[in-house]
């Protein structure tokens, strides 16, 4: 017997009595969304508007700020806080279908940031009826 045989030979022996493979443990089924529609299209909308609305406020403070004052706000640290913080305040919000819309459509439509924040301005609560 060749050497090679002799390797496929005990290879072949080993498989035919070794164990038998264990099935895969089952993942465990993803939480549950128990979000509306409404509410998924909101947190996207919020976790989308968080980083641009971050870099609006990056690009106003650059231009109109000192470096003094700019090495002070620490941007590296304090833009991600400020997403973060935006997005989980953003979320927390009941907002209604046409507030929803409205951020979407701005997020799609605007590319600058204060054609974006004019545009968001549509999104506050419309005025009550007056009775």
């Amino acid at each position: 017997m060749t050497r090679l045989s002799i390797v496929v030979a005990l290879l072949a022996g080993l498989a035919a009595c070794g164990s038998k493979p264990r099935a895969a443990d089952p993942l465990p089924d993803p939480p549950a969304d128990d979000r509306t529609e409404i509410e998924r299209r909101r947190d996207a909308a919020c976790e989308a508007l968080g980083p641009r609305l971050t870099e609006c406020a990056i690009a106003d403070a650059r231009a109109t700020m000192s470096p003094e004052e700019l090495a002070k706000l620490d941007i590296e640290k304090t833009a991600p806080v400020h997403t973060r913080k935006f997005v989980e305040d953003c979320q927390r919000q009941a907002l209604s279908s046409r507030q929803v819309r409205v951020y979407e459509v701005c997020l799609r439509e605007e590319t600058e940031c204060e054609a974006l924040i004019a545009c968001l301005d549509h999104a506050a609560p419309e005025a009550a009826p007056s009775e």
